[in-house]
């Protein structure tokens, strides 16, 4: 029986960790918790979602529930294409047509997932991986991204510079944690070039005037439990959102 429907052209181990771990699924499957990307990018509409939004996470103004849904959206939209590119050597198109924005949250955590019109992969080419890499950063980054960042700025009245390291820390975590110790020696390869790539990229393939991996990339601080931490150099604002408060383990307010 030909599973390749179901998996979407990977191999079924990686459509596995795909779909349960990084959230990926058919937009045909979308929770009602969820709208299009045109949608979101109406300043009014995204005022009401955050309004709708904020007593569910226990948020008590926009500006921090803007934050932490760009959090969660950070670690959705960067999970999937970013194991697909590195772990699969596959490219997910991530275009903001083709991106469905959900935000399920259910008894104290987030439930929502990464739905996509269409889930099929392309399998890059030796020859040409490096200019497909960029293509797909590019629209990922520059074109679906940093306008749902701007969106968010101007309805939530949050940094863009808090909503950009929301998102860099994301990466980071993915390429230093998640896939640390994922896939084969070529996959590993092209894990530490692809991460290399994005930390030293040009900032046009953000749509910025700056390169955010870049801009907060520093060293770990050492911590008394032998742990390292690379401490944030702005607040996500999580902390006003918790009772009795909590902080990030990165967060910068606990600096030691």
């Amino acid at each position: 029986m030909n599973d390749a429907p179901r998996t979407h052209g990977f191999d079924p181990a990686h459509w596995r960790y795909l779909s349960d771990t990084l959230r990926l699924k058919p937009a045909e499957r979308a929770d009602t918790r969820s709208m299009n990307v045109a949608d979101f990018l109406d300043a009014r509409r995204c005022r009401e979602l955050l309004d709708h939004l904020g007593p569910t996470i226990g948020s008590p103004e926009r500006r921090t529930t803007a934050s932490l849904l760009s959090k969660r959206l950070g670690f959705l939209l960067t999970g999937a294409p970013l194991y697909a590119l590195s772990i699969c050597d596959r490219g997910l198109d991530l275009s903001a047509a083709n991106c469905v924005i959900e935000y399920a949250h259910d008894q104290g955590v987030w439930t929502s997932s990464l739905p996509l019109w269409t889930l099929e992969s392309e399998a890059l080419a030796a020859s040409r991986r490096h200019s497909a890499r960029r293509e797909i950063l590019h629209t990922l980054f520059a074109q679906t991204i940093a306008p749902l960042w701007r969106t968010l700025r101007e309805a939530g009245g949050v940094p863009e510079r808090i909503l950009w390291e929301n998102l860099a820390v994301r990466i980071y975590s993915l390429y230093e944690r998640r896939l640390s110790d994922v896939g084969n020696a070529r996959a590993r390869e092209r894990r530490e070039a692809d991460y290399d790539f994005l930390l030293t990229a040009e900032p046009s393939l953000f749509g910025l005037d700056f390169n955010p991996l870049a801009r907060f990339f520093h060293a770990h601080t050492a911590m008394s439990d032998g742990d390292e931490v690379r401490f944030r150099r702005t607040c996500c604002l999580y902390f006003k959102a918790t009772c009795p408060r909590e902080y990030c383990r990165a967060c910068p307010l606990i600096k030691p």
